[in-house]
C-alpha cells in the first residue's frame, strides 16, 4: 500500500468515474438467436483539477531522487531517525 502523496493522486485519478459510450450493435447470440443490444466501451473524462494533478505527475520532480532513496531505506528498515531530532521538531511546531 502506498501512502505517499503520490501514490494517493495517482488512486484518485485512476478511480475517476467513467461513462459509457455506444460502440453500435451486436446481432449474435450464443443460443442462435438475433438480438440487437448496444456494444459499449468505458471512457473517461478528468475533471480540470484531476487534469492539473496529472500534469503535475507527469512533471519533473528535482526531489524525486531523494524521495526515491528514502522510501528504499525505509522499505529495507535502514531509516534512522534520531529522537532528539523528533523532539526538537515536535517542540518547534508546538512554539510557531
Amino acid at each position: 500500500m502506498n501512502a505517499s502523496g503520490i501514490g494517493v493522486a495517482q488512486q484518485a485519478i485512476n478511480s475517476i468515474t467513467s461513462s459509457e459510450v455506444n460502440l453500435g450493435t451486436r446481432t449474435s447470440e450464443s443460443d442462435g438467436t438475433i438480438a440487437e443490444k448496444p456494444i459499449t466501451a468505458d471512457q473517461t473524462s478528468l475533471s480540470s483539477t484531476a487534469g492539473l494533478v496529472a500534469q503535475a505527475l507527469e512533471g519533473s520532480d528535482t526531489r524525486s531522487a531523494k524521495v526515491a532513496s528514502l522510501q528504499q531505506a525505509i522499505s529495507a528498515g535502514n531509516y534512522n531517525v534520531s529522537s532528539s531530532d523528533v523532539a526538537g521538531k515536535i517542540i518547534q511546531s508546538l512554539l510557531g
